[in-house]
């Protein structure tokens, strides 16, 4: 028996809407058809659009926009070893409730993802979920340690096929490690993805280095230490010639540097996250943990900076770092807190507010930004191009009307440090749809036995 179709009627495509703060209402409206996890057909309903079929499930999709599935190249599954915190399955029903097909999960599990056998592992935790398509990220050095490079050759022809390699959360400080596996990875075509922190000159820090954090009497986080650190990372990357890929960029500083290596020719990329397109230090005059974070929430004009990179392109993605910890980690006094937010399900809410309501991007650069870029970056077969016929059926139905409450209901992992609880938010994911079958259905998710059945029927593309 195989998965029903899915007629998807009166839908716009997110790749038509190529005007910055134009209506979505210029676009077309057009049904897809989806069978054996593929769109077979596509047709304008100024055409007919599609008749619909016995036995087929209809979406009525007027008023929403249609994305390719969005892609995350950087969350924290946390799984093995950090279960209390999220699971592959529970990581994956957030990150479908937020619209992603697909997660790149970080390497700081426990055991660490520095062998073929615990990336594989995860994979496996990835398929057996099928909430959404789980990549493993493989550390760089053994154990995050910073001093002997990891199995990379083994990830990297593992049943895994990693080819994304970071030690999120430390940086690869020791510049000769950050030279051999920049060299190692450019023989297979993989990046690694630094976390610019020089450990160093961010010993003891809480908070964002200057007058606040003076006036709040906690340690300083000071720009330069994520600036020299990518200043140093793209000459090594241009001097080898391999890809590098910038971890939440957070500075106006970082921008710059960052623009000046891409006029040189250097293959550096860099993400943003949601948090820091939006929050500032300021929040830290709470003393709420839920605002720490690493790297820290910065100035306004740091905030005002990545908007404009995300616009002129110096930024190339939006990444989460979703980062879920239990509430016994989060609701104590500031400096015992851990770092961190959740974010795969407030992700494209706030791209909506900070972006697409500021006019500063098309709603075809945010399916760029979101989807089609970071899918690029972390060499993701299979990742459909565009919704046409042929394309492997990963995509999201986004309602880009009305202004909501985001609460505790919207969080759908296991960790509910979002700082975002209580803020009114634009935009609600309706659908996703993963490899032809729904794993979020009209903003409620699919049963987890209805998803591993159809993923069971449909299998990898």
């Amino acid at each position: 028996m195989s998965n029903p179709e899915l007629l998807i009627r009166g839908a716009r495509l997110a790749a038509q809407l190529t005007e910055r703060g134009g209506d979505p209402g210029d676009a077309p409206a057009v049904d897809l058809r989806i069978s054996d996890g593929r769109i077979v057909e596509r047709a304008a309903q100024a055409d007919g659009g599609l008749a619909a079929r016995d036995g087929e499930r209809i979406i009525e999709a007027e008023g929403l926009i249609a994305l390719t599935g969005l892609v995350d190249l950087h969350t924290h599954l946390r799984e093995p070893g950090f279960e209390q915190s999220e699971t592959v399955l529970t990581g994956t029903r957030a990150a479908a409730a937020g619209g992603f097909t697909t997660v790149f999960a970080m390497a700081n599990t426990l055991p660490v993802q520095d062998t073929a056998g615990v990336v594989e592992q995860v994979q496996r935790l990835g398929d057996a979920a099928a909430y959404a398509t789980v990549r493993p990220i493989g550390a760089v050095t053994e154990e995050l340690g910073g001093e002997r490079l990891s199995e990379i050759g083994a990830m990297a022809q593992s049943r895994a096929a990693v080819r994304v390699f970071s030690d999120d959360g430390k940086c690869v400080h020791d510049p000769l490690l950050m030279r051999r596996a920049l060299e190692y990875v450019k023989t297979f075509d993989g990046v690694i993805a630094q976390h610019a922190q020089d450990p160093r000159l961010t010993e003891g820090a809480q908070m964002n280095e200057g007058a606040l954090s003076s006036e709040l009497g906690l340690k300083g986080w000071p720009a330069v230490a994520e600036e020299s650190i990518i200043a140093r990372d793209v000459l090594l990357a241009e001097h080898i010639g391999a890809r590098l890929h910038i971890c939440h960029l957070s500075t106006a500083g970082s921008v710059e540097v960052v623009r000046w290596a891409k006029a040189r020719g250097v293959q550096v990329t860099a993400e943003v996250t949601p948090h820091h397109l939006i929050l500032t230090e300021e929040l830290v005059r709470s003393y709420d943990p839920r605002y720490k974070v690493n790297p820290p929430l910065r100035r306004e004009e740091d905030v005002r900076a990545l908007r404009r990179a995300v616009a002129e392109g110096v930024i190339d993605i939006i990444a989460t770092d979703h980062a879920p910890h239990p509430v016994e980690a989060k609701e104590c006094e500031w400096d015992a807190a851990a770092f961190g937010m959740v974010g795969l399900e407030s992700a494209l809410p706030i791209a909506l507010l900070t972006l697409i309501q500021e006019g500063h991007v098309s709603w075809a650069e945010l399916e760029r930004l979101l989807s089609q870029r970071p899918a690029e970056i972390g060499r993701l077969a299979g990742h459909p191009a565009a919704l046409e016929p042929g394309a492997v059926a990963d995509l999201v139905l986004v309602d880009p009307a009305g202004v909501s409450v985001f609460d505790r209901a919207r969080l759908r992992g296991r960790s509910v440090n979002s700082p975002y609880l209580g803020m009114e938010l634009p935009g609600r994911v309706a659908y996703t749809v993963r490899h032809g079958y729904l794993t979020l259905d009209d903003g409620e998710l699919a049963e987890p036995e209805a998803v591993a059945a159809a993923a069971g029927q449909g299998g990898e593309r």
